[in-house]
Formats: C-alpha cells, structure tokens, sequence
C-alpha cells in the first residue's frame, strides 16, 4: 500500500530559459499528485497570444505587468508545482510574493547545457536578436544574484530530470514541506 503525502506549500521553480523548469515541474507534480502551473502557459491563455506575440506587439514591460498578475493569483491557489519564466524572479514585487507565498528553488544550470537546449526551439523573445551566447552570460551575469535569493540552490547537470526531481523531494521532506497526509 503506498502512502499519500501532502504538499504543504506551492513549489515554485525559478531560473534561466533552458534549465528545466517545465520538464522538471511536470514531473515533480506528478510525483507529489500535485497540480502543475506553467506561468508562461497561463500568461498566453490570459492574453490569448503566445508569449513571444506579448513581447512583439506590447512590449517586455507589458508582459512583465501580465506576469506579475498571473503568479499573484497562481500563488493564491492551494499548494501545487509552479515554473516561472526567467525573468520572473528578477521582479521585485513578483519575487517578494513568492517568496512570502512558496518554497523557491532556482534551477542553476551552467550556460552551456541552457545553450544545447535554449537552441532546439526558436520562441525565446529575449533570444532573437544578436549573439545567442553573449545574450544568456549577460541574462545570467545580472540575474543569478537574484536567483541566489531563492529558498533552495540545485545544481543542474545533463542528467535524467527523474534525478532534480528526487534531490527536490528529498529537500522537500527534509524541511517538512512534504509530509505523510
């Protein structure tokens, strides 16, 4: 017989496009049979566009307005599993909330494993212009201080996603975030 565990409190996955923050999201709420949230997702079902459509027509600032809307009210769902896009964490209101509403962990991922996989899709607005590598080492020169604030470090490698989802359960039991029911 397998017994149930509670989530006590909504786990958002902060970092870098290209860390994981989906896949590892995906398959963290389905072990913790926790709904998953992707705020880029429900940012382009808020908007009806997609999120690179956001930036082109209105503008970062618009979709960083949006973005602070859509996690406000995600964070006022019961517990669940949340990623956020990579520079969602780098706003102050938006990084109080969610640091006052769920346990943070910034996926930390060296630049080139983001690179390998930033490269396999081509909808990453702040990617579209210029050199792709130059463009990530100045996003992470700036943001990985702020990431740092995050509740939890986990250092990524190109490995299984299976593998950060068992180091973030064993974190999450560890500080009684994740319990029997």
């Amino acid at each position: 017989m397998r017994i149930a565990m509670k989530l006590n409190r909504t786990v958002a996955l902060v970092g870098m496009m290209g860390a994981g923050k989906t896949s590892v999201g995906r398959r963290l709420a389905a072990r913790l049979a926790v709904p998953f949230r992707d705020a880029d997702h429900e940012i382009e079902a808020a908007a009806g566009l997609a999120v690179a459509e956001i930036f082109e027509r209105f503008g970062e600032p618009y979709f960083r307005d949006g973005e602070r809307k859509v996690i406000a009210r995600l964070l006022e769902e019961p517990p669940h599993v949340l990623a956020t896009g990579g520079g969602a964490f780098m706003d102050d209101a938006t990084r109080d909330r969610m640091k006052k509403a769920a346990f943070t962990i910034w996926l930390k991922a060296p630049v080139s494993l983001l690179l390998s996989r930033v490269k396999k899709r081509d909808v990453r607005p702040l990617l579209k212009d210029g050199d792709i590598r130059a463009t990530m080492e100045r996003l992470l020169t700036s943001r990985e201080p702020v990431y740092a604030t995050a509740d939890m470090v986990l250092e990524c490698a190109d490995e299984p996603h299976g593998t950060a989802v068992e180091r973030i359960i064993a974190a999450l039991k560890e500080r009684g975030l994740y319990e029997d029911a």
